[in-house]
């Protein structure tokens, strides 16, 4: 009887892959890629078009979320607010008229065109959006104070992470007590094979690090967050013939959260 062997995530070919998927969608947002992006997504999903209408057209042809989370946030003037995984902007520069000039937004990513992108679009913008700050870095550890933050939001990126704990504890520790921490992302309803959770390409598709929801919720509590709020994105969908399938097969679905820092 033979033994199947073990598969494991090659972790240095995901990032490859991640940052090559993104500096496309930055760069040449209207190709085909396993997920949808742009303005009729953003609106699809819940996103008011005269809201899109405030921010760079450009920063919404590269959007790639997987869900609305705005209204869950419901961001104040003044408010500090943290984006993990911010892209070419969309979520950041929304949360940026939010809070407006006595607030600002810290916008966290790995991938040199979408920061490219993004900080060239909040310079064209004038002083507009001068109360954002798109950094370089990764999600798992952004490079802010401990405790700055009133609210920490990520779209469509924590599934792309290979150790979400991590990620949550860093969301943890840049919020406040009582801080809020609102996401959406891609989960799962059924456990997922190794052929899947240890494909890198699946991974960077968004579909190979869902987490099963009852994760999810372990993570968050874990890292001390309580949850307050949980919302099905039905209207969000893969497009690519592979990733229609792993979602029919296991119940890969977008989920919008809000829980806060005990």
């Amino acid at each position: 009887m033979s033994i199947e062997p073990e598969l494991h995530l090659d972790t240095a070919d995901l990032e490859a892959r991640v940052k090559g998927i993104y500096e496309q969608v930055a760069d040449n947002p209207s190709q085909e890629f396993h997920f949808e992006t742009g303005r009729a997504l953003a609106e699809r999903l819940g996103y008011p078009p005269w809201d899109l209408d405030q921010i760079p057209s450009a920063a919404v042809d590269s959007f790639a979320g997987v869900g609305y989370f705005h209204d869950l946030a419901a961001l104040k003037p003044g408010e500090r607010v943290l984006d993990l995984g911010s892209g070419s902007g969309t979520d950041s520069f929304l949360s940026s008229i939010s809070v407006g000039a006595r607030g600002s937004v810290i916008g966290i990513d790995m991938t040199a065109a979408q920061l490219a992108k993004a900080r060239r679009l909040a310079a064209e913008a004038g002083n507009l959006f001068d109360n954002i700050d798109f950094r370089e870095g990764r999600i798992e550890s952004p490079a802010v104070e401990a405790g700055s933050m009133d609210c920490v939001i990520s779209n469509g990126v924590i599934n792309l992470a290979p150790d979400k704990d991590i990620v949550f504890a860093a969301a943890a520790d840049a919020l406040r007590r009582g801080g809020r921490l609102v996401l959406s992302d891609i989960v799962t309803r059924s456990q997922m094979p190794e052929t899947v959770t240890c494909d890198a390409s699946l991974w960077a598709a968004c579909i190979g690090g869902a987490m099963r929801v009852e994760s999810l919720m372990t993570s968050l509590d874990a890292a001390g967050f309580l949850v307050d709020t949980t919302r099905a994105n039905d209207d969000y969908r893969f497009l690519s013939r592979r990733a229609r399938k792993a979602t029919d097969k296991y119940g890969v679905t977008s989920l919008s959260v809000l829980c806060h820092k005990a």
